[in-house]
């Protein structure tokens, strides 16, 4: 066991001197969050947010280090895209964001510190606390980027390339209203070293209804009404969409489609530097 309290050793002391450079750029960011929260917004004050924002990307360059994702645009803007705490995106993961037109394929490159420490900003919107717990859960890829919620339909058997630590996708559903409907959207999570990679791809795949999911939806919505919670309509819509996702998941690998599925997320991981 002497091995095992080693190595513990080793991660720990890595993880404690990674912990200084991110956290000047947190320090950085939380002025900044303290700053624009309580300015008044005018023409003068969001010069000075863009401004600030061009920085907090500048430092993050230097955390991450030079990065290029095949087939997308080399100029990487910060994924935190506002720092005032009343706006409907705040609070996206710290990272470096790469995007291609119309940002149908969005890219964010962040580090394993960073990562832990957004999860744990998120702890009492009821993140996962555990890295592997996060990516399976829909939390992370609602809260990650975008302003949109995100439904996760699947998990995707993809092949963890040999140079990454961990690998991860998933399908779903992304959108303002109603998250019900055949999922179009892979998402992507791949660990090297100390760097985290997350990809997201919108009308990705052509997927289709699963006859016996939508009985289980029908059935979990033909139920009454708890006339006690306040909240029923949307309890009873939100118990319908668990068990039809849940349905979905364990009935998608036999579907025609779940194979090119596969495929689509797996290439998804060639557009990142992972050799």
């Amino acid at each position: 066991m002497k091995w095992l309290a080693l190595l513990c050793l080793l991660v720990f002391a890595t993880n404690a001197k990674a912990a200084g450079p991110e956290q000047h750029y947190l320090e950085l960011r939380d002025r900044y969050i303290a700053k624009f929260s309580k300015a008044a917004e005018n023409e003068e004050t969001y010069k000075q947010h863009d401004t600030a924002l061009k920085e907090l990307a500048d430092v993050l360059r230097g955390l991450v280090g030079p990065i290029t994702i095949k087939g997308l645009p080399t100029e990487a803007t910060s994924n935190v895209d506002t720092l005032y705490k009343a706006d409907s995106g705040f609070g996206h993961l710290d990272g470096l964001a790469f995007a291609s037109k119309g940002d149908k394929t969005q890219v964010v490159v962040t580090t394993s510190a960073l990562l832990e420490h957004w999860l744990r900003e998120h702890r009492e919107d009821g993140m996962p606390q555990e890295i592997s717990a996060a990516f399976r859960s829909d939390h992370f890829y609602y809260a990650a980027i975008q302003d949109s919620a995100f439904a996760k339909y699947a998990e995707l058997p993809i092949t963890k390339p040999a140079t990454a630590g961990a690998a991860f996708a998933v399908l779903g559903v992304r959108g303002n209203g109603d998250l019900k409907g055949p999922p179009d959207e892979i998402d992507v999570v791949a660990i090297q070293g100390g760097k985290v990679f997350f990809v997201a791809t919108s009308d990705a795949v052509k997927t289709a209804p699963i006859p016996a999911c939508e009985k289980v939806f029908k059935q979990m919505m033909a139920k009454p009404v708890d006339k006690k919670d306040p909240r029923g309509d949307m309890t009873r819509e939100n118990n319908a969409m668990t068990a039809f996702t849940q349905c979905f998941a364990k009935a998608a690998p036999s579907q025609s489609w779940f194979a090119t599925v596969v495929k689509k997320a797996q290439s998804q991981l060639d557009l990142l530097p992972l050799r």
